[in-house]
């Protein structure tokens, strides 16, 4: 009998999110939500796995075409190892398609979160129709996908289009990955709320409602705060939201120059400011590109899937690798 369904898995640091998918389709039939606890090691994180795929597949997955995970970090897809996971601990070099086919008795198949992300927006969202597509998600960190003449890119090993670790500054702040000045480190979430509460502290700002919004205790600012204060119309906020829209253009002028996509699609937390903080990306990017031919074109748009990016992502490779 041929498999009817396939699964899609989210793995957050936080939270694993699974979905069943039926052929040809990215609405969920049926969907899970586990907290990750990935404190408790590898071995907890399995446990959890097995029993939110469990959860939304049928018949005890005995209809199931294959399980597609997003992985939160630098993923070997030809191999099925996870090379490294920062937000769950002890996660360097594991095997996890051999692991979870062995607990599941199904084919798995695993992707970085951002570049399924961008397969999902490719397949059912806002980039239907392209065969190019780029694909940001702006969040606490900054991630990114290729869709290049209708195929993911994924180099040697999987690990291409890590966009967030473009260099823009070598003597800006420290990223995350212990280099400087990369794309992260100057435009995402972290980097809004670094730079919100140093000039704050240091004086700048006065009665911005970002202060108001944390009761004064400028510990408490976010960039989600940011954005709040910024939608209501505060300048401090605004201007804090369009200098890490500046860098994206500025990032964005290189990218369009490696990849020439045909549509950029934002995904993550912080490019739901819409154009707060695209505006100012497009003007910068119009300031650096060496051609208007790259982004004439080439339109800035929030992604259509939303949240689910990542996890109709994951469905869709299964779909991908197994014809579905």
């Amino acid at each position: 009998m041929t498999s009817s369904y396939f699964i899609g898995v989210d793995l957050g640091g936080t939270n694993i999110r699974t979905a069943r998918f039926a052929r040809q389709s990215h609405i969920p039939e049926a969907k899970a939500k586990h907290p990750t606890q990935g404190a408790g090691g590898p071995e907890v994180v399995y446990q959890r796995l097995e029993a939110a795929i469990r959860e939304v597949a049928p018949n005890d997955l005995a209809d199931v075409a294959g399980v597609g995970i997003a992985i939160p970090g630098p993923t070997d897809p030809y191999q099925g190892i996870v090379m490294k996971a920062p937000n769950l601990p002890g996660w360097i070099n594991l095997p996890l398609k051999q692991i979870m086919e062995q607990r599941l008795g199904r084919p798995v198949f695993l992707g970085n979160d951002a570049n399924l992300a961008a397969l999902g927006e490719w397949k059912f969202g806002a980039g239907r129709g392209h065969d190019d597509v780029l694909y940001l998600t702006i969040s606490t960190g900054i991630g990114g996908g290729v869709i290049s003449g209708g195929r993911m890119l994924l180099g040697a090993r999987g690990l291409a289009a890590e966009v967030g670790h473009t260099l823009l500054d070598p003597n800006g702040p420290l990223c995350g990955c212990g280099q400087y000045g990369h794309f992260e480190a100057l435009a995402s979430g972290t980097a809004i709320t670094r730079t919100a509460r140093s000039r704050l502290k240091a004086g700048q700002g006065a009665g911005s409602k970002v202060i108001d919004l944390v009761a004064g205790d400028l510990d408490k600012v976010t960039s989600a705060v940011v954005g709040q204060a910024a939608q209501a119309g505060d300048e401090f906020a605004r201007k804090l939201i369009a200098e890490a829209g500046e860098y994206i253009g500025q990032a964005l002028a290189s990218l369009l120059h490696s990849y020439n996509p045909s549509i950029v699609i934002f995904g993550g937390g912080v490019s739901m400011l819409g154009d707060l903080l695209l505006e100012p990306a497009r003007a910068k990017l119009r300031q650096y590109a060496m051609s208007d031919a790259y982004w004439e074109n080439c339109p800035l748009v929030v992604a259509a899937l939303g949240d689910d990016s990542g996890l109709v992502g994951a469905g869709t490779l299964v779909m991908e690798e197994t014809d579905l």
